[in-house]
């Protein structure tokens, strides 16, 4: 059986320090994300926001954060009149609490007052052929992934309540090797720099390392999200520019009684959760370059309160091939303390994908991945 999203078949999470909750989640999930579903296409009909505008509404959000979503909207519906300075962009980051949503809506519209043909969404049944042919490449590609290896350096960080003040805890490298008969396999190398040893046992275990772990099939996500088996729903809901690429942004939602997406906290409890979230699709070669994602329906009794996944995919060669595999993903998980919560994020960076049965050699620790700066 897949597990969350027929992804991830053995993530665990445990709370870093020794007083907090140990929890176990099942699959590879990222930034707290909010992702109203009832986003609107843009209606050129309606007058574009201006900068006055633009800023009363953004100045409300430290009192009523929960109003970002309408911002959000009317953004994507009406688009903006006026030239976007470094002034406006720092008053939203300000009061937004530098929300990365919020950011990329108003780039988006940005782009579309420069260039509203290049930038403007596209009929629905285009927005429909796009999205059936995403669908079957993706579901090809998966079935002819080649074996291989790849290298992973995570970051670690947890942090108090709901104020991810991420507090650094270590830094791991992780040799991961991938078959389609054997799925993945992890073998710890080094922990802040440090070998931790040849022996299999001690460097394979990331319950023997403690802290958050994640591991998973990361190949199978998004073919398990276009499976008919999901029926996800899909909307399309703005264009975006991502690493240079024109993309289509969808929302998607997957019910919990289609879903395979599950959270286990301890050795014991476990759940299945339904999900939503966005896909960015390049619009010229039909493929997901970033997948977001955020568990829904879980029980308010549960020790695990929030799930969330970003990955971004890029273009690697394996063999003399091109394959389109995870670049970076970032993993974070809510969960419950009494009347407190915890969260913990892992910051995961993908690194020399080869061809299966080529050795993983680690000279010494690259630097920690520097903050993102893409909205």
């Amino acid at each position: 059986m897949f597990i969350f999203c027929a992804v991830i078949n053995n993530m665990k999470y445990r709370n870093l320090p020794s007083y907090l909750l140990t929890s176990i989640l099942c699959g590879l999930l990222t930034g707290v994300l909010s992702l109203p579903l009832r986003a609107q296409s843009a209606n050129p009909s309606s007058t574009p926001l201006t900068s006055q505008e633009l800023v009363r509404l953004v100045q409300q959000l430290p009192a009523h954060p929960e109003k970002k979503g309408e911002i959000v909207e009317e953004l994507r519906r009406r688009g903006i009149g006026f030239t976007l300075t470094n002034g406006i962009r720092s008053v939203v980051a300000t009061k937004s609490g530098n929300d990365a949503l919020l950011r990329r809506t108003l780039e988006e519209a940005e782009r579309r007052r420069l260039n509203p043909t290049a930038f403007s969404l596209p009929p629905e049944a285009e927005g429909r052929d796009l999205l059936e042919k995403t669908r079957e490449a993706t579901l090809a590609a998966n079935g002819s992934m080649p074996d291989f290896v790849v290298k992973q350096q995570i970051g670690r960080s947890y942090a108090r309540g709901n104020t991810r003040n991420w507090i650094p805890s270590d830094r791991l490298t992780v040799a991961v090797s991938y078959r389609e008969s054997a799925g993945e396999q992890y073998k710890l190398l080094l922990v802040n720099g440090l070998p931790t040893g040849d022996d299999e046992q001690a460097g394979n275990s990331y319950e023997r390392l403690g802290g958050t772990s994640s591991t998973g099939e990361f190949v199978s996500m998004l073919a398990a999200l276009f499976s008919e088996a999901s029926q996800a729903r899909f909307k399309m809901i703005d264009t975006d520019l991502l690493r240079g690429r024109r993309t289509i942004v969808y929302e998607f939602e997957v019910k919990k009684p289609h879903s395979k997406q599950s959270i286990k906290a301890g050795k014991d409890q476990s759940i299945i959760v339904g999900y939503r979230g966005r896909v960015w699709i390049d619009r010229e070669v039909n493929r997901v370059l970033r997948l977001e994602d955020i568990a829904t329906e879980i029980p308010e009794d549960f020790p695990v309160s929030a799930a969330t996944s970003t990955i971004d995919y890029d273009w690697v060669e394996i063999d003399g091939l091109q394959h389109l595999l995870p670049s970076r993903a970032e993993v974070v998980l809510t969960a419950r303390r009494g009347e407190q919560a915890v969260q913990t994020r892992n910051e995961i960076r993908f690194r020399n994908y080869q061809k299966y049965g080529s050795k993983v050699t680690i000279i010494e620790e690259d630097d920690p991945p520097p903050p993102s700066t893409e909205p």
